[in-house]
């Protein structure tokens, strides 16, 4: 299972996706814990220019208020075999199987 702040090495795939909200919103997904995912440097610190889009507050992934549906711009499809060099994808997969069973 994965825990708050876990790092993972996940592939990007394209060079667009910047996630933008107006402030109002930005404070409503701080506020009801919607922030799933962001960009950090390889030893968790979230910095400016560690986010290959320039989105604000680094934010990689977010989810519904429920916490049953998230969206995410990294592809951890592409990190689920030794074959591919990671399997950070993997891991995040078998946490989200954990948190379902």
């Amino acid at each position: 299972m994965l825990n708050q702040g876990s790092v993972l090495r996940l592939p990007i795939a394209c060079a667009w996706g910047r996630y933008f909200i107006d402030s109002d919103g930005l404070k409503s997904l701080h506020d009801n814990d919607q922030i799933v995912f962001q960009y950090t440097s390889a030893d968790g610190e979230i910095t400016d220019g560690v986010d290959p889009y320039g989105g604000i507050s680094n934010i990689a992934g977010v989810c519904n208020v429920d916490g049953n549906v998230v969206g995410l711009m990294p592809h951890p499809e592409r990190a689920c075999e030794e074959l591919l060099g990671n399997i950070d994808g993997l891991a995040l997969f078998r946490s989200v199987l954990q948190e379902s069973a």
